[in-house]
């Protein structure tokens, strides 16, 4: 009966080594394709946010024929049709703008958000590469 008992706890304690014996190498893959999943999670998202980048960016049209982007400041005199409908942000709230103040207007120059004042055309504020 001893002898049984003796067997019984040897067994008992033989078979889970063993089966942790086997389980390492599944464990290892497993833990190779979690890492796999990761990488190709992270590069999805980096695709979709390149697409939904692309998508949102509006090709740019000047008002003026010949005009060129330069690098505007604070201070800076746009012409009128810089601040014409065509390139006034409305939604304000989705490029987290503070909303213009009475005369101004918030308007797309290139890729950048200007603030401007309509009535003198003075560049008030410069946002780059914000659109």
């Amino acid at each position: 009966m001893r002898k049984f008992i003796l067997f019984g706890l040897m067994a008992a304690t033989a078979v889970p080594a063993m089966a942790m014996a086997q389980a390492r190498p599944e464990l290892r893959q497993d833990r190779q394709e979690v890492r796999h999943d990761r990488q190709q999670l992270r590069h999805d998202r980096r695709e979709l946010r390149r697409e939904h980048r692309d998508a949102r960016r509006i090709r740019y049209v000047s008002p003026y024929r010949g005009w060129t982007y330069r690098v505007i400041t604070p201070g800076y005199q746009l012409r009128p049709g810089f601040y014409g409908q065509r390139y006034v942000i409305t939604n304000y709230g989705h490029y987290q703008l503070r909303a213009p103040g009475r005369f101004q207007r918030w308007v797309r120059y290139g890729d950048d958000l200007v603030l401007v004042n309509v009535r003198t055309g003075r560049v008030l504020k410069v946002i780059r590469n914000r659109y």
